[in-house]
C-alpha cells in the first residue's frame, strides 16, 4: 500500500480488516500552510479482497464537534461502510485536531478558512493521486459549509468533482443580536477569552472546536459579514458552481432548518441539483433530526438508498457499471 506522495510526506499508520470491510488510515502533512505542523487523518475504507479494486471514489466529511466515527462506527456501520459495500472507493477526513488529527500548533485559531483554502485541497490530490477519478464530496451540517466554501472560493478543482451532498448544511439563519456591532465585537471579545469549545459539556459531540471557529462565524453573521475569507466571497462564488449538488434536510433539525438548507442548494448555479427535504409530509417514516438523517435505522432504511441512488448518476458511475459488465473483476453491485 502506498505510504508516500508525489506532493507531501504521507504515513500508513494503520492496515486492518474490520469484517468484511478493509481499513487504512493514513496521515498527510501537506505543510502548504502558515502552520507547518497541521497533519490530516485520512481513512479509506474498501471491501476486504478486493482492495486494488478502485471504484468512484467518495470523500465525507464530518460536521463540528465531530469524527470520523460519525460516518461509520467500530462495528462498520454507517454510510461510509454502506458505500464501500456497494463498491464505491470511500474516504473519511479528519479536519485538522480531530480524531486522529493531531491538534497543529495554532489549533486554537483554526477557521473554516483553513480547511477549505488548504486541507481540503490537499485531501483532493492525494485521493486523486491514488484513484484519479472524479470524486464525490458529502459533508455534514459544518462538513457540508466548507464544501460549499471550498468550491464558492475555487479552491477545489470542479474538473474533479463528480458531484457534492450537503446534509443540514446552511449559513442563512439569521441571528439578529450579532447584527448589533456592540454586541457582536463584545461577543468576540469573550469568545477570545477561551481557547476551545467543549463538545462533550455541551452535549453537542465528542470532540472540541478550537475558538477560532466561533469567532469567523461571529464575522459572517455580523452586520456587514458575509460567507467568505478575507480574498474571496464564497456565496457569490457558489453562483458559477457548475457540479451536480444535492441538499438533504430534516423537518426536525431546529439547528438547520429546511428553508436554510434549500437556500445553500438554489445559490450554486449547478443545471443539476435536488432538494431532499426528510419529514412525514415528504412520505418519510418520521421527521428527522440534525444527526438521525444519517445516523439511525431509519436513515440506514430509507436514506443511504436514496444516496447512493443519487452517486450512480454520475457519469463515472455509469461508465464503471459498463465497464463491470465486460470485466467481472469490477463488479459493482446492482440496484
Amino acid at each position: 500500500m502506498q505510504s508516500s506522495s508525489e506532493f507531501f510526506p504521507v504515513a500508513l499508520i494503520s492496515a486492518e480488516l474490520r469484517g468484511d470491510l478493509s481499513e487504512d488510515i493514513y496521515r498527510l502533512k501537506p505543510g502548504n500552510s502558515p502552520d507547518s505542523s497541521v497533519e490530516l487523518a485520512l481513512t479509506r475504507l474498501g471491501r476486504a479482497g478486493h482492495e486494488q479494486d478502485r471504484g468512484v471514489p467518495v470523500i465525507l466529511i464530518p460536521g463540528s464537534f465531530s469524527n470520523r466515527r460519525f460516518w461509520y462506527s467500530p462495528k462498520c456501520i454507517g454510510l461510509g461502510p454502506y458505500l464501500a459495500r456497494a463498491g464505491f472507493d470511500v474516504w473519511v477526513a479528519e479536519m485538522r485536531g480531530h480524531g486522529l488529527s493531531p491538534r497543529n500548533r495554532d489549533y486554537t485559531r483554526n477557521t473554516v478558512s483553513d480547511y477549505v483554502r488548504y486541507d481540503l485541497p490537499s485531501i483532493a490530490d492525494f485521493v486523486h493521486e491514488l484513484n484519479p477519478q472524479k470524486a464525490h464530496w458529502l459533508g455534514h451540517s459544518l462538513g457540508g459549509i466548507i464544501l460549499a466554501g471550498a468550491l464558492g472560493g475555487r479552491y477545489l478543482d470542479e474538473s474533479r468533482v463528480a458531484s457534492t451532498v450537503l446534509f443540514g448544511s446552511q449559513v442563512s439563519r439569521v441571528y439578529w443580536p450579532l447584527k448589533v456591532p456592540p454586541l457582536e465585537w463584545g461577543s468576540r471579545f469573550l469568545l477570545k477569552r477561551f481557547s476551545v469549545i467543549s463538545g462533550s459539556r455541551l452535549k453537542r459531540g465528542p470532540e472540541d472546536e478550537p475558538i477560532g471557529l466561533a469567532v469567523e462565524s461571529l464575522r459572517w453573521h455580523g452586520l456587514f459579514g458575509r460567507f467568505g475569507d478575507a480574498e474571496r466571497d464564497w456565496w457569490v462564488g457558489l453562483a458559477e458552481v457548475r457540479v451536480p449538488v444535492m441538499a438533504v434536510a430534516a423537518l426536525g433539525d431546529l439547528q438547520d432548518p429546511a428553508w436554510a438548507c434549500e437556500k445553500l442548494l438554489k445559490q450554486f448555479g449547478s443545471s443539476l441539483s435536488e432538494f431532499l427535504c426528510l419529514g412525514k409530509k415528504q412520505g418519510f417514516s418520521s421527521d428527522f433530526g440534525h444527526v438521525e438523517m444519517l445516523v439511525s435505522k431509519e436513515a440506514q432504511r430509507e436514506v443511504w438508498p436514496l444516496v447512493e441512488q443519487w452517486l450512480r448518476k454520475s457519469p463515472e458511475v455509469a461508465a464503471e457499471l459498463e465497464n463491470s459488465e465486460i470485466d467481472g473483476n469490477k463488479t459493482l453491485p446492482a440496484k
